[in-house]
C-alpha cells in the first residue's frame, strides 16, 4: 500500500511538472507571435502604429507573473490556497449540515402526515 502511495504522489508531480512545460511552451510560442504582430511582421505595421509602446509588453508580463506563480507551485511547493482551504471545509460542513437539516425536516412532515 505504501508503495502505491508512492508511486500516485510521483505521478502526481510529473503531470504538474508536464503541465508547467507546457504552459511554458505555450508562452513561448504565444509571446513570440504577439512580438512579431507588434513589430508588424504580418500587417506591415498598419495595426500597430495607433498602440501604446506599453502594450505590446502588458501580457507576456502578467502571463509571465501566472508562470512564475505556477513554478513556484509546482517546483517549490509554495501553496498559495491556505484560505480557499480553509473556506472549502468551512463551506463543506455547512452543506452537510443544511443537508442533514433538510433531511431531518422530510423525516419529521413524514410523521406528521405534512
Amino acid at each position: 500500500m505504501e508503495d502505491q502511495e508512492k508511486y500516485d504522489r510521483a505521478k502526481k508531480q510529473i503531470d504538474q511538472e508536464k503541465g508547467w512545460y507546457s504552459h511554458l511552451f505555450a508562452y513561448i510560442v504565444f509571446s513570440t507571435i504577439e512580438q512579431l504582430f507588434y513589430a508588424g511582421v504580418f500587417d506591415d505595421g498598419r495595426f500597430t502604429t495607433h498602440m501604446p509602446f506599453w502594450g505590446r509588453y502588458i501580457t507576456p508580463t502578467v502571463w509571465g507573473i501566472g508562470l512564475l506563480l505556477h513554478w513556484l507551485y509546482v517546483f517549490k511547493g509554495v501553496r498559495f490556497n491556505k484560505l480557499y482551504k480553509t473556506w472549502e471545509i468551512r463551506k463543506i460542513k455547512e452543506l452537510m449540515e443544511k443537508e442533514e437539516e433538510e433531511f431531518e425536516q422530510r423525516v419529521r412532515n413524514r410523521r406528521t402526515g405534512k
